[in-house]
């Protein structure tokens, strides 16, 4: 998984000893059969509709019902840690939606309104003790080892929050993001 397009690859110019840096420009991760929509609609709270329906059928078809949450929108401030998120949606979607879809990145540049209410992703801390979340971390430690830094040691139950955000470069907004902040990183 560490196979980074060497576009995406920002980790040397972002990660120090305290983290990543962050900035008002943060990256979303995600499927290509998503772009168009995005680009047309923002990015949205619990917005891949089609993943979201194919749960609803699958829920009915079992005869129990689905309970929808809000999720909001997730960023990392680095290219290449978007990129991890991007080949999870795929991997998620292709279980589910038929088609061929590859990982994307998305750059999100947020006026300071929003910017100021993009949070550190303390939820994350349940993700972050299943199978995905190890390999989360595996891949993270990996881009810390390639700039010659050790992945701090975090105790994900009592880390403090900020951790969330800066060392393992996880944040949300709880924000519809307008397509004029969105465009699609490429080579």
């Amino acid at each position: 998984m560490t196979d980074i397009p060497a576009f995406l690859k920002d980790s040397k110019d972002l990660l120090t000893e305290q983290g990543f840096a962050t900035s008002n420009v943060w990256y979303h991760g995600t499927s290509s059969a998503l772009v168009d929509s995005i680009q047309t609609q923002g990015l949205k709270r619990s917005g891949d509709q089609a993943l979201r329906e194919s749960a609803i059928k699958t829920m009915a078809t079992l005869g129990d019902s689905f309970t929808e949450t809000n999720e909001p929108v997730f960023l990392s401030q680095s290219k290449a840690l978007a990129w991890y998120w991007a080949n999870q949606t795929v991997r998620n979607r292709s279980g589910r939606i038929q088609g061929d879809e590859a990982p994307v990145v998305l750059e999100v540049k947020l006026p300071e309104a929003l910017n100021q209410k993009v949070k550190p992703d303390v939820g994350a801390a349940s993700l972050l003790l299943l199978e995905t979340g190890e390999n989360y971390l595996a891949y993270l430690a990996c881009l810390y080892q390639q700039n010659g830094i050790n992945l701090p040691e975090i105790d994900l139950m009592k880390a403090n929050r900020m951790d969330y955000l800066n060392l393992l470069g996880m944040a949300y907004l709880d924000n519809d993001i307008t397509p004029d902040c969105v465009e699609l990183v490429s080579d």
